[in-house]
């Protein structure tokens, strides 16, 4: 993590400024009651340790080495990150998931403006009431499903159904662009929730199995010929009888950005507020076809339904 002068503890969420470059405080983003906590912390520890090295290295000039892949514990609080072993990809992948990971990681400032209909994502009043009703209805819809115990967020972005999500149960988040996933953790400490946060690849494989995954706005990123693969790993992260939950994107003219031209052929570009332009992976899946996919991967019972205009909305179990 960088140095920060100011930050919201990690721990704790108290803010905290420090008085120098030098403070330790500004590398683990820990306040000083926290710090003095370690000793009976296994994350506190974790977060001073790495913090005592990216001093180091930013002393030196040289770059801080990663930290070794940690399973999240229930001590743990939200900022814990690690970087995990991707599942082993094809070549033919690995450059659209590339441009993905830099689309990502550019467009997080303003990802979710998407959300809010702010600025190019607004289509009037009559097509932004229609969203934010569908969006409503899909946080209601998310909410009211039977989700507690261990919760994996795939893919988690900046975090926008995290909250809901870390008020059922101990929510890990895990996304590999490092830029929302910070956002992510802002949204949780101004709420007073607590997640385990990690830089992880969404197609690496489980390190364990538990209650319930959830995957926003994820699946249509995924090619059809790729979809059974991934949603195979879903069900390999849960328990028997856990839930894999996932809300999506239907065809819209009115759902992306005025900017940006509809996805041709699975492929879209998309423009940035800088002027950046990108080429990503967009796929509108059908609702049946992904009721389909599910029951072929191994899921015992599956449900995809919309919202309407906007959104596919899917739950299956393990």
């Amino acid at each position: 993590m960088p140095f920060r002068a100011s930050f919201d503890c990690l721990w704790c969420g108290t803010p905290w400024t420090v008085r120098g470059p030098e403070d330790l405080e500004g590398w683990a983003h820990l306040c000083p009651d926290c710090v003095g906590k370690a000793g009976d912390n296994e994350f506190l520890r974790f977060r001073l340790r790495q913090a005592i090295t990216e001093r180091g290295a930013a002393a030196s000039g040289a770059a801080a080495p990663a930290p070794p892949p940690r399973q999240a514990r229930p001590d743990a609080a939200p900022p814990a990150e690690h970087h995990a072993t991707a599942a082993p990809r094809d070549a033919s992948s690995s450059a659209p998931d590339a441009e993905l990971l830099a689309y990502y990681d550019a467009r997080a400032p303003e990802y979710d403006d998407w959300y809010l209909r702010r600025g190019p994502y607004s289509h009037g009043p009559i097509h932004d009431a229609a969203w934010d009703a569908e969006l409503d209805m899909a946080g209601r819809w998310l909410d009211g499903l039977p989700i507690r115990g261990e919760i994996v967020e795939l893919a988690a972005g900046t975090g926008w159904w995290s909250p809901l999500l870390a008020e059922k149960g101990e929510l890990s988040l895990y996304d590999v662009a490092t830029a929302p996933l910070e956002l992510a953790r802002q949204r949780l400490v101004a709420h007073g929730l607590r997640a385990h946060l990690h830089v992880r690849d969404a197609w690496a494989e489980p390190d364990r199995q538990v209650d319930a995954v959830f995957a926003g706005f994820w699946l249509s990123h995924i090619t059809s010929d790729r979809l059974p693969d991934f949603l195979e790993l879903a069900r390999r992260w849960l328990k028997p009888g856990g839930t894999f939950a996932f809300v999506d994107s239907l065809r819209d003219p009115q759902s992306g950005s005025r900017d940006n031209r509809a996805p041709e052929g699975g492929i879209a570009k998309r423009r940035l507020a800088d002027g950046r332009e990108f080429e990503i992976v967009k796929v509108f899946h059908d609702p049946a076809q992904l009721g389909h996919a599910l029951r072929g991967a191994g899921f015992t019972t599956a449900e995809v339904s919309t919202s309407g205009r906007f959104f596919v909305l899917g739950r299956a179990t393990a």
